[in-house]
């Protein structure tokens, strides 16, 4: 599996999480806000930045912002209206893109 391989699918597994969680009723504790107001709130509150995109169902877009000197991630997903919502975060964020080329050899 390439390094893009990967990414794909871990981005298609967050696509999946964050779109289920989306489903919940809104008095699940889900966060929606501007688009511009949550990203900047994630930078100046967390120290977080983009780390990553994938575009899920229904124009969805999905991200990931995480912080180096905290180590606090959080997963958001904008809305085609422009809405962006808080989906997961935690701590222990570590940027990594693990080399699975001997995972190759399983498949045969």
């Amino acid at each position: 599996m390439t390094k893009t391989q990967y990414l794909n699918a871990f981005f298609a597994t967050l696509t999946g999480v964050a779109l289920t969680l989306l489903t919940l009723p809104a008095h699940a504790g889900q966060s929606c806000g501007a688009r511009n107001e949550v990203i900047e709130r994630l930078g100046v509150k967390y120290g977080e930045t983009r780390r990553g995109l994938g575009l899920g169902a229904k124009n969805r877009v999905v991200e990931v912002f995480a912080s180096e000197d905290t180590g606090s991630w959080t997963i958001t997903v904008t809305l085609p209206d422009g809405r962006m919502c808080l989906v997961a975060s935690g701590q222990s964020w570590e940027d990594r893109v693990d080399d699975l080329a001997y995972m190759a050899d399983a498949d045969a």
